[in-house]
């Protein structure tokens, strides 16, 4: 009994290990995105299961670290062996020479438990699972709320984000934009954006399946939560896709931009992403000028909306409006006489510089308020250039 009771000395040792790991594990489960909770609406058996069908190893990360896991469990027990007392050791061979065989068994049992439970799910599995409980309509909400919740962050990656539609969830999140809980649909607004974040891939998905007039009339809402992350999807969606904003464009998305922009009773949430976005949309068309520009940039409704901005009181909203109406002085289609007869922007330039002046008296703002004046003299200078081109007569 000496070689099977010292091996079972070194996994009770291990087990001891291993205890100290699991008292944290069980209080939360995390993925390798971290934060994550296991969505209870499976079994551990069921996942176990399909990770045995699918990966050939699972979970155990590669860096023999206290904190991240071992390649193996031999891996696991040389780290045992290696960080034991050899005292201590030879005790608990000695402690399990006296164990009788169903207290051997029972040991054994719990070592097998504990590494059952070590065997994390991969972040595919997770989202995996999280899409089956938004399919489960026998589930309570919370159940949704809870795998949307893990959805966000596990497509924060790349790679989780472009393995969302081969694992069928990008048709799942779209259909929830419709769903009557306005929570729900602002978190797969939120889903979708963060997956199609800089990431042209998912963008085409994302278009291909129509999502992109369903958050649209979703940034209609009332429900100011709901319509800022739809807008946020709606800007991750069109930004550097020049496919994504000509569809938004014929679907009258310059109109959307615009009512939000000369609307004072919209959220300044709202305000200040719209106005974000069109500065976006206009420096990208200036990076691509081998590429047509969008027609709205020239409409002067349109940009007098913009520059009305700079009239406003929040500091904030003015930074973004100076940004925009410089990136759309610089377009092609633009024209000046349009900024100066229509927009007034000589008048609403003049007018901020008045009122950061006043501003500058207020020491715990002067730095911020003199960023912004230099900025708005530089539009001054664009705008003026721009002019000067027009009304410059040869002699």
């Amino acid at each position: 009994m000496g070689r099977s009771a010292s091996g079972l000395a070194l996994w009770l040792l291990l087990l001891a290990f291993v205890g100290a790991v699991m008292a944290q594990a069980d209080r939360v489960n995390k993925s390798s995105s971290g934060g994550l909770f296991w969505s209870t609406a499976k079994e551990e058996g069921d996942l176990m299961r399909k990770s045995e069908a699918q990966e050939s190893t699972v979970g155990v990360n590669d860096n023999a670290d206290l904190d991240g896991g071992f390649s193996s469990l031999d891996g696991m027990l040389q780290w045992a062996i290696g960080h034991s007392d050899p005292t201590k050791l030879k005790e608990t061979a000695q402690d399990v020479q006296r164990l009788s065989p169903k207290e051997l068994k029972k040991r054994q049992m719990e070592i097998k438990e504990l590494m059952e439970k070590l065997k994390m799910p991969s972040d595919a599995q997770l989202m995996q699972i999280a899409i089956a409980d938004l399919n489960n309509s026998s589930l309570p909400m919370e159940d949704h709320h809870r795998a949307l919740q893990e959805l966000l962050i596990l497509v924060e990656p790349i790679d989780n984000a472009n393995d969302l539609n081969k694992l069928g969830g990008l048709t799942v999140v779209i259909r929830e934009l419709d769903n009557p809980d306005p929570e729900i649909r602002k978190t797969s607004a939120w889903i979708l954006g963060k997956a199609s974040q800089n990431n042209p891939v998912v963008q085409k998905q994302v278009l291909e399946l129509g999502a992109l007039p369903k958050l649209m009339k979703m940034v209609n809402s009332s429900f100011v939560e709901e319509a800022t992350k739809a807008l946020y999807a709606v800007s991750a969606l069109i930004r550097n896709n020049l496919a994504a904003q000509e569809l938004f464009y014929a679907k009258a998305g310059d109109l959307m931009l615009q009512d939000i922009l000369s609307n004072p009773s919209i959220d300044i949430r709202l305000r200040r992403k719209t106005v974000f976005l069109v500065g976006d949309l206009a420096e990208y068309q200036l990076e691509s000028t081998h590429k047509a520009e969008l027609p709205f940039f020239s409409n002067r409704h349109f940009l007098k909306s913009v520059v009305d901005l700079t009239a406003s009181s929040d500091l904030d909203l003015q930074e973004k409006a100076l940004i925009a109406v410089k990136n759309l002085l610089q377009l092609r289609t633009t024209e000046a006489l349009v900024f100066k007869d229509y927009c007034d922007l000589d008048g609403a330039l003049e007018r901020m510089r008045k009122q950061l002046q006043q501003l500058m008296e207020e020491e715990y703002q002067r730095d911020y308020v003199m960023d912004l004046e230099s900025l708005r003299r530089e539009v001054e200078l664009v705008f003026h250039k721009k002019l000067g081109k027009v009304t410059h007569v040869p002699t």
